[in-house]
């Protein structure tokens, strides 16, 4: 009685920039519900769609939080609750999986939890929440890599393959946006199926980078999480890379 609503997704401020995704045969749309900015597309406009699911999404997490408060502050992985909502679920999976809080991966599971549900309604989608993307798609995707003020942001893209699944491209930095990280890395970009453990181990990686002595370790901390693809960090114009990544140059027009 008396308490006010949480709403993690301010408290928890996401990455203000986005990753391109670089052309495409989808119809785009964006969908905006407090904090949460979604940049959408689809074989057709599905906006009110992804609202609902927005919606739904986070009531359910917000919902949770006020009962586990926990859950919101915790750096560190939290018990398993089988009676938790399948949004907070796939967090604390993740947030298990690479070793840190469930709230490093909110961008990734809400991104992925609303690109599922709109899955249901057509074949193809891609949803960029902040600069992690939830992506299904039947040709292959092209997703430019912004990293600050390294002079390699948004000049080098990741190819992303059509496969039998869909894949979670989820970027880190600790050197822009209001995010946690312990690090001070460019940009950690990692290729999952899961976005979500894509979003939690972007941030487990960039927590240990801060010089490019360290650049190893974050790769080797990457290849140990597993259900992770691949990795691609950026520390200034140092760049170190792992795993199912093909890399392509963007440039200008």
């Amino acid at each position: 009685m008396g308490e006010k609503p949480v709403d993690p997704f301010a408290t928890y401020q996401k990455r203000k920039y986005r990753n391109l995704l670089l052309g495409s045969h989808l119809t785009s749309f964006q969908v905006q519900v407090k904090e949460t900015d979604l940049y959408l597309r689809a074989t057709r406009d599905l906006s009110e769609n992804a609202r609902q699911s927005v919606l739904r999404h986070r009531y359910q997490m917000e919902s949770y939080i006020l009962a586990h408060p926990d859950f919101l502050r915790s750096l560190i992985p939290v018990p398993v609750d089988e009676f938790a909502p399948p949004i907070v679920c796939r967090m604390i999976r993740a947030g298990e999986a690479a070793g840190v809080g469930p709230m490093a991966a909110v961008a990734g599971a809400m991104a992925e939890a609303v690109g599922e549900d709109l899955l249901e309604e057509c074949p193809e989608v891609m949803v960029e929440n902040g600069g992690d993307i939830f992506l299904s798609c039947a040709r292959e995707t092209r997703v430019g890599i912004f990293a600050a003020s390294s002079p390699l942001s948004l000049r080098l893209g990741l190819v992303v393959p059509p496969a039998g699944h869909p894949w979670g491209v989820c970027t880190s930095s600790g050197t822009v946006g209001p995010s946690l990280s312990f690090g001070r890395a460019d940009a950690v970009c990692i290729l999952s199926p899961s976005a979500s453990l894509a979003d939690a181990a972007a941030t487990a990686v960039g927590n240990l980078v801060s010089t490019p002595d360290d650049l190893e370790e974050g790769l080797q901390r990457a290849k140990a999480i597993e259900g992770v693809s691949g990795a691609v960090i950026i520390l200034g114009e140092k760049l170190a890379v792992w795993g199912e990544v093909e890399l392509i140059e963007i440039k200008d027009g």
